[in-house]
């Protein structure tokens, strides 16, 4: 018996020693990549320096997967954009923004006020109304709570980490309920939301339907990544190719895609080639840059008809890739609330020795006009999803 306990101690030495390495290793991985690829720091004056100098000497305490997780979750935060995100997650772990968000709340005369309800969510299902006055979230103030979502490599927080921070708090975390404190229309209101995931794989891909004898509408369900959904717009398309309107609703694209199945839609719509958005990269190791404008070509039989594109809070990534696209088309009108502003085109990555993947924008993405995709402001700008729908009834 005597022998065994040499051999224990020489297998927890070597676990400890394991430990102790991967999760510094894996921590200059993951500050190095985001230093040397990240697209936005310049643009958004992150000091990624100081965001080191805060989080490494933390890393000496880990022990678990789950504890360096939540660093990293943590240091995510610096970047305030939910562009940025690990592919894996705790059971305590924040829902991502926009598509786990089901509220849009905003920060207005110092009080905080729901400016916008998602559609079919939990939060409108529980009766939660634009124009709520928010005043308590799971029992505490909201100016109690936030702090923990804003970047602390600084105390000055701009408008976007406000906004982040906000958005963050209010979308929850995958393990706990909300509790929602409310005052509409003079009276307390208490909205309880559970804490049920939302789905990222809309059934069926779209939707189709006649709003009148000349008024068509498609809508499509969060699957721009998915490939199929290019034949089933095409036959969607094609049967309603002759209506005078075709209303192309994007109000629900909070998880991105790609650019092939976003370039198969919009092909539809134009008679020649056009641009329809700029990237950039930076090729820091040469102190050089790459630019280039990304076309659409025209396929199948071109819809002639006047198209009217929705937007909303929950337009993200590539759903903004095709709002900015149709934009520089002219003909379309593109109508809703501003979008998520997820920033850039991103890039996976992976950490060896944690096996821990993560996406950050790589390239920034502008508008044919030259404007960042981010800061696109539909010119039929209305303030939430039912002032949109009320502009679509109206169109003739």
């Amino acid at each position: 018996m005597k022998r065994i306990y040499p051999l224990l101690f020489f297998i927890l030495s070597c676990f400890n020693t394991n430990a102790q390495s991967k999760y510094p290793k894996d921590f200059d991985t993951f500050w190095d990549t985001i230093y040397q690829h990240y697209a936005y720091l310049s643009q958004q004056q992150i000091d990624w320096n100081k965001v080191k100098e805060l989080y490494k000497p933390q890393v000496a305490t880990i022990t678990t997967n789950q504890d360096f997780i939540r660093l990293l979750e943590n240091m995510l935060i610096e970047l305030h954009n939910g562009h940025s995100s690990l592919n894996v997650n705790l059971k305590s772990s924040n829902r991502l923004v926009p598509s786990g968000q089901d509220l849009y709340a905003e920060e207005k005369r110092g009080k905080f006020w729901v400016s916008d309800v998602k559609k079919g969510s939990n939060a409108e299902k529980a009766g939660l109304k634009i124009g709520a006055e928010i005043v308590k979230f799971n029992g505490d103030s909201l100016r109690k709570l936030l702090p923990a979502f804003l970047p602390k490599f600084t105390q000055h927080h701009s408008n976007a980490m406000k906004q982040f921070a906000l958005d963050m708090l209010l979308a929850g975390t995958h393990d706990k309920p909300r509790v929602i404190e409310v005052i509409f229309e003079g009276r307390p209101q208490t909205i309880e939301l559970d804490n049920k995931v939302f789905s990222g794989n809309a059934t069926p891909l779209m939707e189709a339907k006649l709003l009148s004898k000349n008024k068509a509408y498609l809508k499509i369900n969060n699957c721009l990544w998915n490939n199929d959904l290019i034949s089933s717009f095409d036959q969607a398309l094609d049967s309603l190719i002759n209506y005078p309107i075709l209303i192309l609703d994007l109000t629900d694209t909070p998880s991105g895609g790609n650019s092939t199945v976003a370039r198969a839609i919009m092909g539809r719509f134009i008679t020649a080639p056009m641009p329809y958005q700029q990237h950039e990269y930076d090729e820091k190791d040469f102190e050089t840059k790459r630019h280039w404008i990304e076309y659409v070509y025209p396929r199948k039989k071109i819809f002639q008809g006047k198209l009217i594109v929705l937007v909303g809070h929950w337009t993200g990534s590539m759903g903004e890739g095709m709002a900015i696209g149709f934009d520089s088309f002219k003909k379309p009108l593109v109508v809703g609330t501003k979008m998520a502003g997820l920033l850039g085109a991103i890039e996976g990555f992976n950490l060896k020795e944690t096996n821990i993947n993560f996406q950050i924008p790589t390239e920034r993405l502008y508008h044919v006009n030259g404007k960042p995709r981010e800061s696109f402001i539909p010119k039929n700008l209305t303030p939430n999803s039912e002032k949109t729908w009320e502009f679509v009834m109206k169109v003739k």
